[in-house]
């Protein structure tokens, strides 16, 4: 069974009679990378607030390894690492100087942990140059090392990719992945790019209006049957004669466009399809497979189209 690093237990916020948060409840494990994903103003900006202590919770808890960010604060929270957007550095002093600097505001940290952050973020060959030298994938990968500095079981990013042209998201994402198996660190990941968040998270928390939609794995649909369907587009000639006979032969409501049908399916009867519509002289040119993206899921479960 995993051990939990956060939780929050019915948390809610309110701003004079409007409620913000209206009782959050939900777990991350050690180890884990959790995304947290919502349209524009639905409370993931509060809700991260209130889980470092920058804001006031109004009601409800955040326990971190059971101690409560209200009544336990400076215990609960050493166990917290974060950084938001663009982590500030001193750029006039080298990564590994500022590391240093950094290191000498929190009691314990030893040279050695300085070197371990180091290599784990993979900066070793440029730590000891200025940081106004480095580019935006490098300091962030500087952010995530000093907030790894004093070992915390959680850790709190907040856009880690923004600004970061391809090649950086993708380094970023590799270090994230990492650390939270070599270090067995909880990564919660506040983003807008649900590609991304695809790519490097094993759960999401979906939030609107304040609410919890859904939590779930990335990569499983909480309906089985609707994991297995993979979205069929075929591009055929006749189109109406094509849809005729999939409605007939296999019971399929396809919806055509131009010379294109789109209906869900399981991939393995693709061929028998193929076979049916060749018998009956349907001209096939191509034929596309793709199970549902993230993004897919986002928008069935918020039904908009606007993200933060």
């Amino acid at each position: 069974m995993s051990e939990t690093a956060m939780e929050l237990i019915d948390l809610k916020k309110t701003i004079g009679k409007k409620e913000i948060i209206k009782g959050l409840s939900f777990k991350i494990n050690k180890g884990e990378v959790f995304g947290f994903i919502g349209p524009n103003g639905a409370g993931k900006t509060t809700t991260i607030r209130m889980m470092v202590g920058l804001m006031q919770v109004t009601d409800g808890d955040v326990q971190i390894l059971g101690n409560s960010i209200k009544n336990d604060f400076k215990e609960a929270i050493k166990e917290v690492g974060a950084i938001v957007e663009n982590p500030e550095m001193y750029p006039f002093m080298t990564g590994e100087q500022n590391l240093k600097h950094y290191a000498r505001m929190i009691p314990g940290i030893s040279k050695e942990r300085v070197q371990e952050v180091i290599a784990l973020v993979g900066l070793e060959k440029v730590v000891k140059e200025k940081v106004g030298r480095y580019s935006l994938g490098m300091r962030q990968r500087l952010g995530i090392a000093q907030a790894l500095l004093h070992k915390p079981s959680v850790l709190i990013l907040d856009e880690p990719t923004n600004g970061l042209d391809p090649a950086g998201i993708k380094e970023i994402r590799q270090y994230i992945r990492r650390l939270a198996s070599a270090e067995g660190v909880a990564v919660i990941i506040s983003s807008h790019l649900l590609s991304e968040i695809e790519l490097m998270c094993d759960r999401i928390g979906i939030i609107k209006n304040g609410e919890l939609v859904a939590t779930q794995s990335v990569n499983d649909s909480t309906d089985a049957e609707q994991q297995r369907l993979s979205q069929i587009k075929l591009e055929v000639t006749p189109a109406d004669k094509a849809m005729e006979l999939l409605t007939s032969h296999h019971d399929i409501n396809a919806e055509i466009s131009n010379e294109s049908l789109s209906f869900q399916l399981e991939k393995e009867k693709i061929p028998m399809i193929i076979e049916t519509l060749v018998k009956h002289d349907v001209s096939i040119y191509q034929v596309g497979a793709s199970n549902a993206t993230l993004e897919d899921k986002f928008f069935d479960l918020i039904g908009e189209n606007i993200i933060e």
